[in-house]
Parts: structure tokens; sequence; C-alpha cells
């Protein structure tokens, strides 16, 4: 299970929708995120890499 800032993100859900239970991420921050990092919008949670997840915080963070 992916944790982002506190967040545990549900697991089935696609990597854009996932990212929207974070309180202050919509849907185009989301997608904005997804973009920057390089993570394809409709993977599943679940099939991320560490790496992406860490490269997803990262882009949170700041």
């Amino acid at each position: 299970m992916a944790r982002i800032v506190g967040v545990d993100l549900p697991r089935n859900k696609r990597g854009e929708i996932g990212l929207t239970y974070i309180y202050g991420v919509g849907k185009s921050t989301a997608q904005k995120v997804l973009d920057e990092a390089g993570v394809d919008r409709n993977v599943k949670v679940q099939e991320w890499t560490d790496e992406q997840i860490n490269s997803i915080r990262r882009i949170l963070n700041d």
C-alpha cells in the first residue's frame, strides 16, 4: 500500500483517482503530479514502483 503525506492510498484505484484521497489534491493536481513524475495516470496504485512513489512524494512535498 502506498502511503503518501500520511494518507494510505487505495490500492485498487487508478493513480489519478488515488491521489485525490489526499486533502487538497484534486483531479487536475493529481494529473499534473503524475505527469511530472512520469507515471501513467491509468496505472493502479498497487502497480507503482517504490521509485515512482518516492518521486510523487518529492513533488507533493515541494
